[in-house]
């Protein structure tokens, strides 16, 4: 469980983020969602102990990540966006060694487990350096697992991924789901509705709307233009449709008739579908325009001023070197 109140993080005179709040629930994957720059990694760098905020509270699996950073990080499992890796060890010597450092037994053992929880266990002795981009993310997923977390928080973990790699490390996230708290962050709208339970908008620093996808849809496609399609002439069924109350107007388009609701508040469909059986022409199809994440993002952000920005990076301090420094979630 992840519980964040009023967290912000300054630098200086400008605020990466501001009164952030959201939860995390177990067996659900949760959705961290905004374009680059927008304060994810901040906040994520936060909830794993990596640093602390300027204000606000944040309660990981039981415990204040500022109070309580060790034992946070103890039942945390991290994957940053870019992950650090030991490129001459081996898979299986690259996650024995994480586990030696987080002090569990039977390390090798555990390395093992692990790889085969991410199918990777057939490449368990190939150098990391020789290993695909997708299975170097996997071997991250793999360490952020070595010591069975409650809490998986991963940042942007399919960037740089092709086609293939993506969806099967979508798959696996899916699976992850199931058995931990699960924050996956992303800046692919479209990536979100396909893996998330539920989605949190954080654009410029602050929380633009949150809930499950279903219900971000729903509520935003209230007053949403429908279309129509029925066995009858296009001018014909424009007409009839114009005609009606409860229709501001009607258009034809690619998809057959797009009608636009008079009423935001009323759904036309029902006097449309009643006037298409009293012609006695036969409905293909009456449905909503289609409802996107990114339509939902568009809304609820759209009309937010850009605030100042900081010199360089407002999300956070540069990243360490790949190479250079393990994980210190």
């Amino acid at each position: 469980m992840i519980e964040v109140e009023n967290l912000s993080k300054r630098y200086g005179e400008v605020s990466a983020i501001r009164d952030v709040s959201f939860q995390a629930r177990p067996g659900q994957v949760t959705g961290f969602l905004g374009p680059n720059g927008a304060g994810k990694t901040t906040t994520m760098r936060i909830l794993t102990g990596f640093m602390p905020p300027s204000s606000g509270r944040a309660i990981v699996a039981g415990h204040d990540v500022f109070t309580d950073s060790m034992e946070v990080r103890r039942r945390v499992g991290y994957l940053p966006e870019n992950v650090p890796l030991y490129r001459d060890m081996t898979a299986l010597g690259y996650l024995k060694f994480i586990a030696d450092i987080r002090g569990l037994r039977d390390g090798r053992r555990r390395a093992r487990e692990v790889l085969e929880r991410v199918d990777l266990v057939h490449r368990a002795d190939s150098r990391i350096r020789t290993l695909s981009k997708g299975m170097r993310q996997r071997v991250g997923v793999a360490q952020a697992l070595i010591h069975d977390p409650e809490v998986l928080i991963l940042d942007e973990p399919t960037i740089g991924l092709d086609p293939f790699q993506v969806l099967e490390l979508r798959d696996l996230v899916r699976v992850l789901g199931r058995d931990h708290t699960v924050l996956f962050s992303t800046h692919i709208l479209s990536e979100a509705e396909q893996i998330c339970d539920q989605v949190v908008i954080i654009d410029r620093g602050e929380i633009m709307a949150q809930g499950s996808p279903q219900a971000l849809r729903s509520e935003l496609e209230s007053g949403r233009p429908v279309v129509l399609r029925v066995d009858a002439p296009l001018d014909e069924a424009q007409a009839l449709v114009n005609a009606l109350p409860e229709v501001e107007r009607a258009e034809i388009s690619a998809d057959g008739i797009t009608a636009t609701p008079a009423d935001p508040e009323l759904d036309p469909r029902p006097a449309i579908a009643r006037a298409v059986l009293e012609r006695g022409w036969a409905l293909n199809e009456l449905r909503s325009v289609a409802v996107t994440l990114e339509d939902i993002f568009l809304e609820v952000a759209g009309s937010h001023a850009p605030p100042e920005e900081p010199p360089g990076d407002a999300e956070a301090p540069a990243e360490t070197p790949e190479e250079d420094e393990v994980s210190h979630a």
